[in-house]
C-alpha cells in the first residue's frame, strides 16, 4: 500500500483545475513536513500530495490556476529539494 502524505485546504475545486506532477527528492513524513506549511498557505494550490513510497516520489499538485512548473520547482528548491516534471 502507498503511503501518499496530503493536505486539502478546503479551497474550491472545479473541474478545469490543472494538475501538475512532479518526479522529487522528498523521501519522508519529515521531508513533507517541512513543504507543508509551503503548499498550504499558497493560494493557487488547492489540493497537494506526494506519494513517498513511489520510486519516483511522486508530487502531484491541483491549482486554481495556472502555476508554471517553474514556479514548483523554484518553491521546492528554495527548501532544499529538487523537482522535475514527470512526462507522461
Amino acid at each position: 500500500m502507498n503511503k501518499i502524505l496530503n493536505a486539502n485546504m478546503g479551497k474550491r475545486k472545479t473541474p478545469s483545475n490543472p494538475l501538475l506532477i512532479f518526479r522529487t527528492d522528498i523521501k519522508t513524513r519529515k521531508k513533507v513536513k517541512v513543504i507543508k506549511p509551503l503548499f498550504n498557505n499558497h493560494p493557487l494550490i488547492v489540493k497537494w500530495s506526494v506519494d513517498t513510497e513511489d520510486i519516483d516520489n511522486v508530487l502531484r499538485i491541483e491549482t486554481i490556476n495556472d502555476i508554471s512548473e517553474n514556479e514548483i520547482i523554484i518553491l521546492l528548491k528554495a527548501c532544499g529539494f529538487h523537482c522535475e516534471p514527470l512526462e507522461d
